[in-house]
């Protein structure tokens, strides 16, 4: 597995902050951080050793790290807990509100911790109400007829289908035809034309239009 490489510290001192109790034969590298919020506190036993750049948070309780035990490299704990008697903790590992028991070796690079998140993840994707599941199948059987539409499968619609069979059901009722009359309808101006034609040319009968009387 590979690991990233360390942050080096330009750092040569320790910062301290709250109820923090170190005892002087402890080891303690630069750039190491031991802060205890308010209500809180840090016991440091003896014969600990706590690499550079490793970052120590006790909240809401007591974080102690017992004697001999070995924090590499850029630890990072956060919480509260108890690190046992000669306990070893590899580089780059950050604890969250756990413990690590006596004479333990822990992998850098390793997480540990409370998971109660993932649990509340799970629980929530576990409670999906059933109304939704029946809501995708529905859904998916509507892509699937839309599917089926486009590729040159037309659903049918009972609707035009029904008043289809009913025109075909029922007896065919004879037109009746409209009385065309057998009298010329009238134009309007044809006697002012008349006139006109008479005034023009009044020798040629011949177009002269016959009386309508006959």
């Amino acid at each position: 597995m590979h690991l990233p490489p360390l942050p080096l510290s330009s750092h040569s001192h320790v910062y301290v902050q709250g109820d923090v109790k170190i005892d002087p034969t402890a080891a303690i590298s630069s750039g190491v951080i031991l802060r205890a919020d308010p209500d809180s506190q840090i016991i440091i036993a003896p014969g600990v050793c706590i690499g550079s750049g490793s970052i120590i948070h006790a909240y809401q309780g007591t974080l102690e790290v017992e004697a001999g035990a070995n924090l590499g490299a850029g630890v990072l704990i956060v919480g509260k807990g108890k690190i046992g008697a000669n306990a070893c903790i590899g580089a780059l590992t950050t604890i969250y509100n756990a413990s690590v028991e006596p004479w333990q070796v822990v992998s850098a690079a390793s997480l540990l911790g409370d998971k109660g998140r993932e649990i509340a993840e799970f629980s929530t994707a576990a409670s999906t109400p059933p109304t939704t599941k029946e809501a995708q199948t529905s859904s998916a059987a509507a892509n699937t007829a839309d599917e089926e539409s486009f590729n040159g499968q037309a659903p049918i619609n009972p609707v035009m289908e029904s008043s289809s069979t009913t025109d075909e059901d029922s007896p065919t009722e004879p037109k009746t035809e409209s009385p065309t009359s057998e009298v010329g309808t009238s134009v309007y101006g044809q006697g002012s034309l008349d006139r006109i034609l008479k005034t023009l040319f009044p020798y040629n009968q011949s177009l002269n239009r016959p009386s309508e009387d006959g």
